[in-house]
């Protein structure tokens, strides 16, 4: 064990720029990044979407969830040595050493606010950086070792990309931009929750007060199924506060109801991959959720149009 902590510590220096890459966390990146483009087209009037914004803050927002992302790797380095899901990324692997990935991270978090505060407004290069600071500093250093309700205290640092994205247009926080992140810190809990029962053995390994490891499996079950409830409610919001139309409602209501699907699978079957899998669909939920407000964004009209001349809705 001394051997692999020596390792982490000290790299090995034949590091590629695929390990910073992994340091990143790309795929999480690419999620987030996703919904702060949503973000921006939501916020701008149907084919009046800046490129040079869209663009710039994407960049921005992205260098700054890659900041907070290899600082999290950087704190968590000697525990995830110790996981399956971990073990081989750069720092534990020695790979990438730790004052190399801390100069990598604090480039790419400068890099943001200069980015956002230069070519987007003050507004967002804060919030980014603040974002940042609460997921890798709040979240992973203090709240992810304090309370197996760290992600619900902590998933707000993770749930504001979508507001970046609108306050990159707007300059100003919005209530729609709002209720954007809301729909993704209703979403955390039962996404992380999954895979946390999936993979609870390794949080049980390493000391981490995981609900899982700390209430039982069938108590987080009934806990995912809490906030999946909560989080389809706030799904339908975008279409009664009048800013989604029908095209959102319908997808809304069916990705919703097979996300209930998944978790009923969780609760009550005994397939031994129900936890990864409700895991893997909440991710895709998500984006199907958001892409599908941004084909609202653009055709509702027409739908609303269509549904009023054959069906005599009133409009």
């Amino acid at each position: 064990m001394s051997t692999d902590v020596d390792k982490i510590n000290i790299g090995d220096d034949k590091a590629t720029w695929r390990d910073y890459y992994d340091l990143c966390k790309p795929k999480v990146v690419a999620l987030l990044l996703l919904t702060s483009v949503v973000g921006v087209v939501l916020a701008s009037p149907p084919g009046e979407i800046s490129l040079f914004v869209l663009f710039m803050s994407t960049l921005g927002i992205g260098l700054g969830s890659a900041a907070g992302a290899a600082i999290n790797q950087i704190v968590e380095r000697e525990s995830d040595a110790r996981m399956a899901r971990t073990e081989n990324r750069p720092l534990p692997r020695g790979r990438v050493s730790q004052q190399n990935a801390f100069v990598f991270a604090i480039m790419l978090a400068a890099a943001s606010v200069f980015v956002l505060t230069a070519w987007i407004n003050t507004l967002t290069a804060v919030l980014t950086f603040a974002s940042m600071i609460g997921y890798a500093v709040v979240y992973t250093m203090y709240l992810k070792k304090a309370t197996p309700q760290n992600i619900v205290i902590g998933g707000l640092a993770g749930a504001t990309p979508p507001l970046l994205g609108w306050t990159s247009v707007t300059g100003s926080i919005d209530p729609h931009g709002v209720l954007l992140v809301l729909i993704i810190y209703t979403w955390t809990p039962p996404h992380f929750w999954a895979l946390a029962i999936h993979r609870r053995d390794d949080y049980a390994k390493v000391n981490l007060p995981m609900l899982p490891v700390t209430h039982g499996i069938k108590f987080t079950k009934y806990s995912i199924l809490g906030y999946t409830i909560l989080m389809f409610m706030v799904t339908l919001l975008p279409y009664l506060a009048y800013m989604r139309g029908e095209i959102y409602l319908v997808a809304a209501v069916l990705l919703g109801l097979y996300f209930f699907y998944k978790v009923f699978l969780l609760m009550f079957s005994d397939r031994k991959n129900a936890a990864i899998s409700t895991f893997v669909y909440s991710i895709n939920y998500l984006m199907l959720l958001f892409v599908a407000m941004v084909v609202d964004h653009y055709f509702a009209s027409d739908v609303s149009k269509y549904l009023c001349h054959n069906f005599q809705f009133k409009c």
